[in-house]
């Protein structure tokens, strides 16, 4: 099981990205996915994360109505689409993967994770 992260990058205020999670050796549609963030010097926190059935989907507060997570399971990858960006956004952003999962933003529900990619929002 490999997540690959990408599409991070440095992005003005108001701004949007596109973050995509590559996944291989397993079928995404068996598994539940979340994007999750570390600030520096803050703890990694929950973003948005998706049940395997794709049913339930959770958003923290700070983004929701900002962020949309989806997923191609033909093509084993989940986005996360970023709009309206702050400042306080720029974390190093990462995806995980569990099997049959719900929606749970607890990372410790994850067993499989990516490399993360930087996200920086600033003017």
């Amino acid at each position: 099981v490999q997540l690959q992260a990408s599409g991070g990058g440095l992005v003005q205020p108001g701004g949007f990205l596109r973050l995509s999670c590559a996944a291989s050796g397993f079928h995404l549609d068996r598994y539940a996915i979340g994007w999750f963030r570390q600030a520096p010097g803050k703890e990694r926190e929950g973003v948005s994360c998706e049940s395997s059935s794709g049913h339930n989907t959770y958003y923290a507060d700070s983004v929701k109505g900002r962020f949309t997570l989806s997923r191609d399971n033909a093509k084993s990858t989940v986005y996360l689409q970023m709009s309206s960006l702050k400042p306080e956004d720029t974390a190093v952003y990462y995806c995980a993967a569990r099997r049959n999962g719900g929606s749970s933003s607890d990372e410790r529900n994850y067993a499989y994770w990516g490399q993360g990619t930087l996200v920086t929002v600033s003017s």
